[in-house]
């Protein structure tokens, strides 16, 4: 199995394992500290095998405050000042870096433009398909007949073979998931579902709930409901079935409202999924504030590249942790339509801060794109309805292990289908956020608007319910963050198909066997002739042009093959 997938700066050695070690809330020790506090919230780092008096006086002298620490990991969350507290506790020999986790007090730059939902405003042409082409049987839900993406990936046939075990948990570390829809509530799980992240009103806007902390089981983003309706949507006669439609989805939520997802957050989940046992976890994001995060690029400060160099080994350490504890780890490859091998120059990094953002030339050695760049991680691009690679969608013949149906309006140019919404993935949305919308699509009665009719929003209703927020609603959306829960969703069946009890009677599979199910039975595609990709026609830059390297069985464009469900649990 190839994996050449870089790793830079990994932590070795272990930590002591503590039950219930996760985030736990610490009291800083007597003393007076050298520096000035400040509010800026920071991880710390530790060394591996590193004496904890040592590196809590450190943080200490460096003006930092204790808050928690999760012990598992290795780390401590950290209140200082905005500047030069990197510096200052990078010079202890019991650190091995710190970094920003959290931009508290912080305005950020302007968020890098979504191609998510290209379709709204635009001018869509053709017609809408309609759900009175869905099969009238017990594998298909009333708008799976929308749902190009799983049969290109056969996960309706595989439905017939396997929905999935109710045992086989998916975590979604994304912005939360809206678990009052009828479709996500029959497999979601309360009891294991946790909200890391606090809303920040700077960048979140005001605060919803007491203590700006969500629920569980709420999303004020969307982002998170339609990855999660895509992996396990319920096959429960109500709009959408998910790949995986008998999973149980465990909301893990690691993203902020506003579509930030910062460092902190994400290492105590991927920390939580690995101690209570998740499967898998799907990573549709990068994490905040650089798009690539780099170990000493010119172009960067000292502080800066510290930061980047701590955030590195921090996200590798948390990634290796997870895998050692039984999790399969799947991302997004990202929507800036670069070869991840070849990247361009970076303009937008970074995006919070005080710092506007600045050109960084990005080196391929010494920079990666986190998480989907680290260790154990799947890889994945997105396809268009055509099977061709999305104009947006990264790639890269390192990187790119498999390729997923991600959505592409620009698909078809040339005949009718060409720029319809029934391009993009069609999944669950939260109400709230259809509501709120800059054009709302959603009225406050609950109706689609004359805005989300053009956008192709859709609403299904159990029989007799009359509270709208108790129906589903469904939106299109396009992008790799789309492609990633098919992959997700044929990861979790392959863990219900082969999976065995193990010690304390858990049940799972390995992450590099389920892996490797995975590669093997994906559906191989030769790169497009020629090969070299225009999107010029789709209305693109020559900045779009894409090289497909490699051969049918291993290339930029498809890595290993396009994901195969019902392959992946009848080949073996």
């Amino acid at each position: 199995m190839r994996d050449v997938r870089r790793s830079l700066c990994a932590a070795t050695g272990a930590f002591v394992l503590l039950a219930g070690a996760l985030a736990v809330p610490v009291t800083a020790g007597a003393g007076t500290t050298a520096v000035e506090g400040g509010s800026t919230e920071y991880t710390v780092l530790l060394e591996a095998g590193a004496n904890h008096a040592q590196a809590l006086a450190a943080v200490q002298a460096a003006g930092g405050k204790l808050v928690k620490e999760n012990t598992n990991l290795g780390t401590m969350t950290v209140q200082a000042a905005a500047t030069g507290f990197v510096t200052r506790v990078d010079a202890s020999s019991a650190i091995q870096g710190a970094a920003r986790s959290r931009p508290i007090g912080q305005l950020p730059q302007a968020r890098p433009s979504t191609v998510e939902q290209e379709h709204l405003g635009a001018v869509a042409k053709g017609k809408s398909v309609t759900a009175k082409a869905a099969k009238k049987n017990k594998t298909a839900d009333p708008l799976d007949a929308q749902l190009w993406g799983l049969k290109m990936i056969r996960a309706d046939l595989a439905h017939e073979k396997h929905p999935g075990k109710k045992k086989v948990l998916v975590g979604v570390l994304d912005s939360g998931i809206d678990a009052r829809n009828p479709d996500i509530a029959p497999n979601f799980d309360w009891k294991l579902s946790r909200n890391f992240a606090t809303d920040l009103p700077e960048i979140d806007g005001p605060c919803e709930f007491r203590g700006c902390v969500d629920p569980v089981g709420w999303d004020d983003s969307g982002h998170g409901t339609h990855v999660a309706g895509t992996i396990g949507a319920a096959l429960n006669g109500i709009g959408v079935s998910g790949v995986a439609p008998n999973v149980s989805l465990v909301e893990i939520r690691g993203g902020q409202d506003s579509g930030f997802v910062f460092l902190g957050p994400v290492l105590d989940a991927l920390t939580y999924a690995g101690d209570v046992g998740i499967d898998v976890v799907n990573m549709s994001f990068y994490v905040d504030p650089w798009l690539y995060n780099c170990t000493n690029n010119p172009a960067d400060s000292a502080e800066a590249q510290a930061e980047q160099r701590a955030t590195i080994a921090a996200m590798n350490r948390a990634l290796d942790y997870a895998h050692n504890k039984g999790v399969s780890l799947v991302g997004s490859l990202g929507n800036n339509h670069e070869d991840l091998g070849k990247p361009r120059n970076d303009i937008s990094s970074p995006d919070f801060g005080d710092v506007p953002p600045y050109e960084r030339v990005i080196d391929n050695a010494t920079c990666v794109d986190l998480p989907v760049e680290g260790p154990h991680m799947i890889g994945v691009a997105a396809l268009g309805p055509s099977a061709k690679k999305a104009d947006y969608s990264n790639y890269g013949l390192e990187q790119n292990d498999v390729a997923a149906p991600g959505g592409w309006f620009r698909d078809y140019f040339g005949t009718p289908q060409y720029r319809t919404n029934e391009n993009l993935i069609l999944s669950t949305y939260p109400v709230n956020v259809l509501q709120n919308a800059a054009v709302p699509l959603v009225d406050a009665a609950g109706n689609i608007t004359e805005a989300g009719v053009a956008g192709g929003v859709q609403k299904q209703c159990p029989a007799g319910v009359t509270d709208y927020t108790k129906c589903g609603y469904y939106n299109w959306l396009q992008g790799t963050s789309m492609a990633s829960p098919h992959v997700t969703g044929v990861v979790a069946l392959i863990v219900s198909e082969y999976g065995k009890k193990g010690s304390h009677n858990s049940f799972g599979l390995a992450p590099d066997k389920a892996r490797k199910i995975l590669l093997d039975s994906a559906q191989k595609r030769a790169c497009p002739t020629p090969r070299l990709q225009s999107y010029v026609n789709e209305g693109r830059s020559t900045e779009f042009d894409a090289l497909c390297e490699g051969p049918r069985t291993l290339n930029g464009f498809y890595g290993n093959g396009i994901v195969d469900a019902y392959a992946a649990v009848t080949r073996y």
